[in-house]
């Protein structure tokens, strides 16, 4: 049975987009406390189901798919601009296509806007009411009003008509940094995106004997498998170490490990392939509420979609994809890498930041061992030592040495030179974890 947390986002999701919601109708209609409401409600937004808006309240909006995560509705907008809702509220759940900066003559500008886009645009009564007859939302800018007649045909076509009071350039900037910034997030990979099902997964029930791990080993090749009670919630881990000597007819439940290791579909690839290394495990349990197993993920999943991340290009650059994209390897040695400093790696001071510098060491060291073949890396210590301040348009030279490799671990030392004179050291402790 579902928990009462799964009733509510249950039933937020069975009420129509647009609608309002509130913590108090939430626990009037479903007959729970103020708080479960409320939690219940939080959890709705951070999945994308509901967005609050001040002044407004909670509404329901459509839940974006992963491939369309760039485009924001206009209740995201709002948030985004520090605006207000002038009249159309019931359209506030509805997607932006495109945006317009309605800098032009009236004929002009109409050429441009289309259904579904946003027209910013100043205090353009005429401009106002053209647009929401194309279908288009209005943004205004410079903190001005609107009539009452366009108040009123905004409500009537369920387009929202906004102001705010920074000008058009700032509020492009600001929709154009919160797209940029929900392409980086789109970049992503969630256990959710690559974990096998329930229904393909392979797992044991608690009555369950010895005889069937046998059974389950040689058709799966595992030899770790999740255990579930009769309500499919995870109860415990039985790997070979548990059964060995033990009679084929023993149950499963008198031999597995408790409280195993599990995770979520909302946990990162790079938590689990952290939790896999650290805790030499080839596969995790993935659960929901209450630990009713959904699936599994294994160590393969997990270098399957590095594999992947690393081959895709990136929409939308974080600093540590700037730094890979600068870093080179030197035409002289293959093993050596040279980067320039650009203004986005430096700090207040116009030096290249610590969070810079380490993140070139790291990047520098997990080439130097997949060119050696060592495999992946996943850092466990880092030390790092600043010699010297780096300057803007600096050309530095990195050059990572491995001291030590074994199967599991790997020990580095990196050093920074900037025309030829040592700026900074590290040495870096990681494990390994191979393709």
């Amino acid at each position: 049975m579902a928990t009462k947390h799964e009733q509510i986002i249950q039933h937020i999701i069975a009420l129509p987009v647009g609608n309002k919601i509130s913590v108090r109708q939430i626990a009037k209609s479903l007959h729970v406390s103020d708080g479960t409401a409320y939690r219940a409600i939080k959890e709705a937004e951070n999945q994308g189901i509901v967005s609050t808006i001040e002044r407004v309240g909670t509404i329901r909006i459509e839940q974006k798919k992963k491939e369309n995560f760039e485009r924001l509705t206009f209740a995201e907008v709002i948030n985004i601009i520090d605006g207000q809702v002038l009249g159309g509220r019931e359209g506030l759940h509805k997607t932006l296509n495109k945006f317009v900066i309605g800098a032009m003559e009236l004929d002009a500008m109409m050429r441009y806007t289309e259904a579904d886009s946003l027209l910013i645009v100043g205090n353009r009564v005429k401009a106002h009411e053209l647009a929401l007859n194309e279908g288009a939302a209005v943004l205004i800018t410079g903190g001005f009003d609107t009539e009452d007649h366009i108040k009123r045909l905004a409500d009537e076509r369920k387009l929202p008509i906004l102001s705010t009071s920074y000008d058009s350039f700032t509020v492009a900037t600001m929709i154009n940094r919160a797209i940029y910034d929900q392409l980086i997030k789109k970049e992503i990979v969630f256990v959710g995106d690559i974990f096998t099902p329930f229904e393909e997964a392979f797992y044991l029930n608690a009555k369950d004997t010895i005889k069937q791990w046998y059974e389950l080993n040689e058709q799966s090749t595992h030899t770790r498998f999740p255990v579930v009670d009769e309500k499919k919630q995870v109860i415990g881990m039985v790997t070979s170490k548990d059964i060995i000597g033990k009679d084929s007819d023993v149950l499963i439940e008198k031999v597995m490990s408790k409280a195993p290791l599990a995770v979520q579909e909302k946990t990162s690839l790079a938590s689990v392939a952290h939790m896999m290394v650290w805790e030499g495990i080839e596969m995790v349990p993935v659960v929901e509420q209450a630990d009713k197993l959904l699936g599994i993920i294994t160590r393969q999943d997990v270098l399957k979609a590095l594999q992947q991340v690393q081959r895709q290009p990136q929409i939308g650059e974080t600093i540590d994809d700037i730094v890979a994209a600068n870093l080179v390897a030197s035409e002289d040695e293959e093993t050596i890498f040279q980067t320039v400093v650009s203004p986005q790696m430096t700090n207040q001071l116009g030096t290249l930041s610590n969070g810079v510098f380490t993140s070139l060491i790291t990047e520098a060291s997990s080439r130097l061992l997949a060119y050696r073949k060592k495999g992946d890396m996943v850092v466990e210590n880092l030390t790092v030592f600043f010699i010297k301040p780096v300057q803007i348009d600096s050309h530095l030279t990195i050059k990572p040495k491995i001291l030590e490799a074994g199967r599991m671990y790997a020990k580095m030392d990196v050093e920074v030179y900037n025309e030829r004179r040592i700026v900074g050291k590290g040495l870096i402790m990681a494990q390994l974890i191979y393709r």
